[in-house]
């Protein structure tokens, strides 16, 4: 219900604020904040509410056709969370773009590494209550073949996350480099994740 509202509520911002909107929307930003590309007025109003649209879609289906759903329904309300969570971090995104080309120049480079802090120390508590399935969490194909493997990826992946949100944070400070701070932290604990859950799979082989 509450993901509803909020794909409701961001198509009644598009309209409302589609008279007061420049034919050309700015839409990205570039490491220093400034304008690098541009959308039509419908698109820049309606791409992120019609994304919205979709993936809500996507993350009703997700716990319908998973083979192991019912271990979804463990974690289900962390699940739930995270969906809300990342609804928000997209609404979040879209009225900056709004407030921009309505002329109130917010700075991306302090409002995007804090939303994605927040996103990624969320993942962090997600991964630490996940149990295993198709669809969420870090699933390689060691964690998907054993239940210890799978806990013990998620232990560790889960306060790596922590740890890359508060790292994502620091962008707000070093603007410039706000995309590394962001970026690599994630990428890192991808590849140890994935490094990780190989090694605790062959000790289990062994």
């Amino acid at each position: 219900m509450t993901i509803l509202g909020i794909i409701l509520f961001s198509f009644i911002i598009g309209i409302s604020f589609y008279p007061q909107m420049p034919d050309k929307m700015a839409s990205h930003w570039n490491a220093e904040g400034q304008v690098d590309g541009y959308m039509s007025k419908f698109w820049g109003l309606f791409l992120i509410p019609f994304i919205l649209a979709g993936l809500a879609l996507l993350f009703v289906a997700i716990p319908r056709i998973d083979p192991l759903r019912a271990n979804i329904e463990k974690f289900r309300k962390y699940y739930d969370g995270f969906v809300i969570l990342f609804f928000i971090f997209m609404l979040s995104i879209y009225f900056q773009v709004i407030l921009w080309n309505l002329g109130i120049k917010t700075n991306p480079g302090v409002i995007v590494p804090i939303a994605v802090g927040i996103l990624l120390f969320y993942i962090g508590i997600l991964c630490e209550n996940a149990k295993r399935n198709w669809f969420i969490g870090i699933r390689t194909p060691w964690t998907l073949s054993s239940e210890r493997v799978w806990e013990r990826t998620h232990r560790i992946g889960g306060k790596l996350f922590k740890i890359a949100g508060a790292i994502a944070f620091v962008g707000t400070i070093f603007q410039s480099y706000a995309l590394f701070f962001i970026l690599i932290p994630i990428i890192s604990v991808a590849v140890y994740t994935t490094i990780y859950s190989y090694f605790e799979y062959q000790k289990e082989v062994k």
